[in-house]
């Protein structure tokens, strides 16, 4: 449980480390990048794989490249349904997934190596 909040915590930080980073991505403050990281996380788990498996054609066609359109389109999904998040175009929402998307690589690595699983 340590570990979930830790990560969800961290990848609310990703989120105003992406605001600051990229003037296209608009975070309010730390309580909006909590729900939207939690909002990208459930839009992540319950959406995306859907999405992937109805474009997988054209995902295997670009060798794999659509797949940052779908996380863009993730972000931006969550920029249209939450306050506290802003996104001011598509250009914005690839740009900002992808910062978003190397953080939370990060972030696994390093939750990974605080808290290792048994």
């Amino acid at each position: 449980m340590t570990k979930i909040l830790v990560r969800w915590l961290l990848l609310a930080g990703a989120l105003l480390l992406v605001a600051h980073l990229y003037p296209g991505v608009i975070v309010k403050s730390f309580t909006s990048a909590l729900i939207a990281a939690f909002v990208l996380g459930l839009l992540n788990t319950l959406l995306r794989p859907i999405l992937v498996l109805l474009t997988l054609p054209v995902t295997v066609l670009s060798l794999g490249l659509f797949l940052f359109i779908i996380n863009a389109l993730m972000f931006w999904m969550a920029a249209t349904v939450l306050d506290g998040l802003a996104v001011t175009g598509f250009a914005a929402a690839l740009i900002g997934s992808l910062i978003y998307s190397l953080c939370g690589m990060v972030i696994d690595v390093v939750v990974e190596r605080v808290f290792p699983s048994d």
